[in-house]
């Protein structure tokens, strides 16, 4: 029986699913760094220069992170992130729910949900990644219900989230 319903999340200290913001604070490994957040680790491959990215991996907090990164000056993004910035997230995502066994399974447990970040700030950011007032194209809840579908494909039971808890 599939589970027709919609879980929206956005801020990252939202019980259960603000684990499915990248500005959720758990430590990640990726690409052989070990990174604060996913928004960190995702950030990290928009810089073009080291000094740049540095910069942005001492910001106090994930949202000062992405707020300075969706901030930077064209020459100070990588060549061609428009087009690779989506499989960089896809690989930050994989890193975040293989390793950590806890979120892997709040993420399974979301059955056939629709997963929705909903912002409430209108940007052309915030309607990229998720939705605003349900308008956008939702790509973090897309990417994470890709990632369910794969992860469920390489044999991760489906456990509701009542019986996850």
């Amino acid at each position: 029986m599939a589970d027709e319903t919609e879980i929206r999340f956005y801020r990252a200290s939202e019980k259960p699913f603000g684990a499915f913001s990248n500005l959720y604070r758990r430590e990640i490994e990726f690409d052989g760094v070990l990174y604060q957040t996913s928004e960190h680790a995702y950030q990290a491959g928009k810089a073009r220069k080291p000094a740049v990215r540095q910069w942005l991996m001492q910001a106090p907090s994930p949202a000062l992170l992405a707020m300075a990164a969706h901030g930077l000056y064209y020459w100070d993004v990588a060549p061609g992130w428009s087009k690779t910035k989506f499989d960089r997230m896809r690989g930050v995502l994989w890193a975040k729910f293989t390793q950590h066994q806890d979120l892997k399974t709040l993420l399974l447990s979301t059955g056939e949900a629709r997963l929705v970040e909903c912002a409430t700030v209108d940007n052309d950011v915030n309607r990229l990644w998720g939705e605003v007032n349900g308008i956008g194209k939702n790509m973090l809840g897309v990417l994470l219900m890709e990632l369910r579908a794969r992860l469920r494909e390489e044999g991760a039971e489906w456990v509701p989230l009542a019986a996850a808890e």
